[in-house]
């Protein structure tokens, strides 16, 4: 999915869950940093990659029209793009994608802190989207890296049209959801 989709997810989970969260007089969740959770795996990915290729572009070295892209055959032909930036951005997107990786993290936190960091669950939320919404041929999510290199490969590539429209339709739909049920929250009279 793209990354604006992922920040729109998240922040959407975490104001429902906040939602819950009041009605039970629980102390609410960082919207800011669950919307930031939710991008990292694609930030801490593509980031460096993408530097890489605007200094490329920048000096002539990068021909714009070989950068791949979501409907692209991975990996792309060494010819037409520096095999490098791919494979930095693979081992980066490894990385950033895995449910291991993500639970090292989330349990070294919560050994350091004492508590349970829940806007961290927007990262997870990402790697869950990721699996059923890439394809074999681009960016597969690596969910078991490092100990499985397995990989679902009978995705509906995120960058389908059909697909982006349900995805915003349903963004859509979810957002006004969550304005309606605040407004009505808001008319009920407090007890």
């Amino acid at each position: 999915m793209d990354i604006i989709a992922y920040g729109l997810w998240a922040a959407a989970a975490y104001k429902a869950a906040n939602n819950q969260r009041k009605k039970r007089g629980k102390k609410t969740l960082s919207i800011p940093w669950a919307v930031f959770f939710g991008v990292f795996p694609d930030l801490f990915a593509f980031t460096l990659p993408w530097i890489f290729i605007l200094f490329g572009l920048a000096a002539g070295t990068i021909n714009p029209a070989t950068i791949p892209g979501p409907s692209s055959q991975e990996p792309p032909t060494p010819q037409a793009f520096p095999s490098y930036i791919f494979d930095l951005a693979n081992a980066l997107y490894n990385i950033s994608h895995s449910l291991v990786i993500f639970g090292i993290i989330f349990a070294a936190i919560y050994l350091v802190q004492h508590r349970i960091q829940w806007e961290l669950g927007a990262w997870l939320l990402h790697i869950f989207i990721d699996i059923p919404t890439h394809s074999y041929t681009f960016f597969p999510t690596p969910a078991l890296w490092p100990i499985s290199e397995w990989k679902f490969t009978h995705g509906i590539a995120w960058s389908t049209h059909w697909f982006m429209v349900v995805n915003y339709s349903l963004l859509i739909f979810v957002y006004i959801f969550l304005y309606v049920k605040r407004r009505h929250n808001r008319a009920q009279p407090s007890t």
